[in-house]
């Protein structure tokens, strides 16, 4: 089994593997959680600060990352938004049991997940496949190999949303989502005009033993809005009715 190297060596990636980056300044978890995931069969790089992961994030995406959130350097909160700024590579977070606030605000800058040190290997394999089954299909290309049964893009107005390849466009104008921010504006998109109450927002984008506040699915309104705006400065397809929620309408 390839060794890896705190210092981010790349893993030799085969055709089907999928490649998962671990960025912690604890070299224990580095190399425990890293052998489990090749066990998995998945390939692995470390780092061991943000500074150094970034670069090499931005250079050469994996499928996923993982992100400690105490971390010299560069914590986890700062090396996520700098990566937000350019891609929308799925994170999951690595906390602390005292770190609920960190949670929240990882969660609302566009983290996928977050997982409460100690964890079992076990369920963050879980936590992993489930954001890769929902990202995977965007690196499939478009042939007459894609499976019959990809859902059909769905076209609301100027909006074009691909579930089955995860990419957006306005006016034709791709915009970077994450999965998180796909899955909140799919369920709006999905029955316009009808108002989403957080709850049900919540219900759309994260797996059932995941909590969000009311703040988080605020955030990710506020950037679906910023991303959108920054393609279009006349946007304004996102509705919010206080007290009840948001709905989708673009004439």
């Amino acid at each position: 089994m390839p060794s890896t190297s705190p210092g981010g060596a790349a893993m030799p990636v085969t055709a089907r593997q999928q490649s998962i980056a671990l960025v912690d300044d604890d070299r224990n978890i580095l190399a425990t959680v890293s052998i489990g995931l090749q066990a998995e069969g998945f390939a692995t790089r470390v780092y061991a600060d943000g500074e150094t992961a970034l670069k090499a994030l931005l250079e050469n995406p994996p499928d996923l990352a993982i992100f400690d959130i105490k971390m010299p350097r560069m914590d986890g909160l700062h090396l996520l938004q700098a990566l937000r700024e350019q891609c929308s590579l799925p994170v999951i977070f690595l906390t602390s049991r005292d770190e609920e606030p960190d949670e929240a605000l990882g969660l609302a800058m566009g983290a996928d997940d977050y997982i409460t040190k100690p964890f079992s290997q076990r369920l963050l394999v879980a936590r992993i496949r489930a954001i890769l089954r929902r990202s995977e299909l965007a690196r499939t290309p478009p042939g007459d190999n894609a499976p019959s049964e990809l859902p059909e893009p769905v076209v609301r107005g100027r909006l074009r949303l691909d579930p089955a390849r995860h990419q957006v466009t306005w006016n034709g104008e791709p915009v970077s989502l994450t999965v998180t921010e796909f899955l909140i504006l799919e369920a709006m998109a999905l029955r316009p005009g009808v108002v989403k109450s957080r709850n049900q927002l919540m219900d759309a984008a994260y797996s059932e033993d995941v909590y969000v506040d009311d703040r988080t699915i605020d955030s990710h309104i506020k950037r679906l809005r910023r991303k959108f705006r920054a393609v279009d400065p006349d946007f304004g397809a996102i509705d919010t009715l206080y007290g009840a929620g948001y709905s989708f309408a673009d004439g």
